[in-house]
């Protein structure tokens, strides 16, 4: 019976820290990220508007894996594969083309985050191409 306990009382426990630790931070310094991930592909204009609070957070952002980056800024609008294994994630800050026509090319400003070949991000670039 004490062995089924401590069993059942390992696997909530684990299970609790896994939730924790898999959970997405609300903010990083005064960046608001649950706009951030809500303003899907920047065309609702909030990414735009908390733009400073991004810059602000890049020394934080920096040197995380990609997976984390992932959780803390959601699914990018677009990723692309770079040589010697790099990869980019580009994030749009305001509204193109892109919001009527995924497909359509847009020169939005954007920022673009490049990963090293190990995944960690390596620079944080702004522009509109």
């Amino acid at each position: 019976m004490k062995l089924r306990n401590l069993i059942f009382t390992f696997f909530i426990l684990n299970s609790t820290f896994y939730l924790v630790a898999c959970s997405a931070p609300n903010k990083i310094g005064s960046l608001d990220l649950v706009q951030w991930r809500n303003d899907r592909g920047g065309c609702s204009g909030r990414r735009m508007a908390i733009l400073k609070d991004f810059e602000k957070s890049e020394p934080e952002l920096l040197a995380k894996h990609i997976d984390n980056i992932t959780k803390i800024l959601g699914r990018p609008d677009i990723f692309q594969l770079g040589g010697r294994d790099t990869k980019f994630y580009v994030y749009f800050l305001e509204t193109g083309t892109h919001c009527q026509a995924q497909a359509q090319t847009s020169v939005a400003k954007r920022v673009t985050l490049k990963f090293n070949a190990v995944g960690l991000l390596s620079e944080i670039r702004y522009g509109n191409e």
